[in-house]
Parts: C-alpha cells; structure tokens; sequence
C-alpha cells in the first residue's frame, strides 16, 4: 500500500475472487497507516485502505495454516534464517491455501512461495 496506481490497475484488472489477504495483512496495513505522521500522504492511504480494504477477501487462519507456520518457523531458525513472525505468517497463509504472493519483499523467497513483484 504505497499508493502506487499500477497496483491499483492489477487489482482492479483482476477478478474479485482471486484477490485475498490474510488478517495479518490487514493488521501490518492498520499499524502501517497509525504509524505514519498525519500528512496528505497518510490521508490517502487511509482513504484507499477505507475503499479497497472492505472489498478483499480475508483468508481464514486454519490449523494448516498454524501447522506450516510452525514447520517452517522451525525449519528457518534451525538455518539461522529468521523471518519476522508476521511475515512469515502471511508467506504461509500463501502456501496453504495454495496462492501466489503478491510483494516486493524478497525475504519470501526463503519459503519457496509462489511469489510476483507488481512494483517492478
């Protein structure tokens, strides 16, 4: 959510149900916006999350969600390739529920989730 239009162009472009988040998501978006100093730029963003955010799709946090979580948190710790919790949660939210991530985080590679960059 950096305000950036061509990733309001994909979104826009693609059908409904093949666009979700995870509540994590939701959450990282909320804290991201409270976390910004009030400027124009912040009001912009809380206006795209108001319009776009009630319209995502919200993927539910399931015991194989849980599983894979704590499978792969093990599994990067014991490689010395911590992820912060959070991100980690939403690159397995991915990976159960068998969907593409859509980031420019590169970090995600370290999962071997399906991964695109809209930014570049």
């Amino acid at each position: 959510m950096r305000g950036d239009s061509n990733i309001a162009t994909r979104v826009a472009g693609t059908p409904r149900e093949d666009v979700a988040i995870s509540q994590v998501t939701a959450a990282e978006i909320e804290f991201g916006l409270r976390d910004l100093p009030a400027s124009k730029r912040r009001r912009t963003l809380e206006a795209q999350w108001s319009a776009i955010g009630p319209e995502l799709i919200r993927l539910p946090w399931s015991d194989e969600v849980s599983r894979r979580f704590g499978e792969r948190k093990a599994r990067l710790e014991k490689a010395g390739r911590r992820m912060s919790d959070f991100d980690l949660a939403i690159g397995v939210h991915a990976l159960a529920h068998g969907l593409t991530l859509v980031t420019a985080d590169r970090a995600f590679e370290r999962l071997r989730v399906t991964r695109e960059n809209w930014l570049a």
